[in-house]
C-alpha cells in the first residue's frame, strides 16, 4: 500500500471530524456580537398535545360539502357497517352515520385522534368505499375485512378492521377457502 493515498484520506477525515466543531463555534461568537440593548420579546408557548386533541374533538367536523349522492351511492350507503369495528394491534374506528342521508362520520383513536367526513363511492369491484376528499381518506370495507387509509400520506391508518359480520365470513372462509382462480376447472362430467 502506498503511504500517499493513506496519508491523503487521513488528513481529510480529521477536517471531516473538525468541520462540525469549528462550525459550532461560529455562531456563539455571532451571538456575541449582538447589542445587548434589544428587549427580550415573549413567545407564546405552543399549544400542549393533549390541549390540542382536546380542541380538535370538541371542533365539529365541516359537513359542507358540495357532494350529492345518487341512488346507487345512496343504496351502497345502506351496506355500511356502524357501530365501533375493533382492528389490528388494539386500534378500533367508530363508523357513525351523520345527519345527512348517505354520510358518515369515521372517528379513529391511534395511531392519532382523527375524524373524517365520508360519503359513499361506487365501486366496479363490489367493494363499499367511503372517501373524504378533503382530508384524504378512504374507508374500504370488504366481504371480510374493513381498512382505513390515508391517500395524502400513502399508508393504512387502520387495517383488518372487523364487525361480527366480517369475522363470521373469515372464519368461514378460513374454513371452506374460495377456489383459486389459477387453480384447473373441475372437469364436466
Amino acid at each position: 500500500m502506498k503511504p500517499l493515498p493513506l496519508l491523503v484520506s487521513l488528513v481529510s477525515l480529521s477536517a471531516l471530524a473538525l468541520a462540525p466543531a469549528a462550525l459550532a463555534q461560529a455562531p456563539a461568537s455571532q451571538a456575541v456580537a449582538k447589542p445587548a440593548t434589544q428587549t427580550p420579546t415573549q413567545k407564546r408557548a405552543p399549544l400542549a398535545r393533549s390541549a390540542a386533541k382536546a380542541v380538535e374533538e370538541a371542533t365539529p367536523i365541516d359537513e359542507d360539502t358540495d357532494v350529492s349522492l345518487s341512488d346507487a351511492e345512496l343504496a351502497v350507503a345502506q351496506r355500511v357497517y356502524v357501530g365501533n369495528i375493533p382492528c389490528e394491534l388494539g386500534n378500533a374506528v367508530q363508523v357513525t352515520p351523520a345527519k345527512r342521508q348517505g354520510f358518515f362520520i369515521l372517528q379513529v383513536d391511534k395511531p392519532r385522534k382523527a375524524r373524517y367526513f365520508m360519503h359513499p363511492v361506487e365501486s366496479r369491484t363490489g367493494a363499499i368505499r367511503l372517501e373524504d376528499p378533503k382530508r384524504g381518506a378512504l374507508w374500504l370495507q370488504l366481504g371480510n375485512k374493513s381498512m382505513l387509509m390515508s391517500q395524502k400520506l400513502g399508508l393504512r391508518v387502520a387495517d383488518e378492521c372487523m364487525s361480527p359480520e366480517q369475522v363470521t365470513l373469515a372464519d368461514e372462509m378460513k374454513r371452506n377457502p374460495p377456489r383459486s382462480i389459477l387453480e384447473p376447472a373441475e372437469p364436466h362430467r
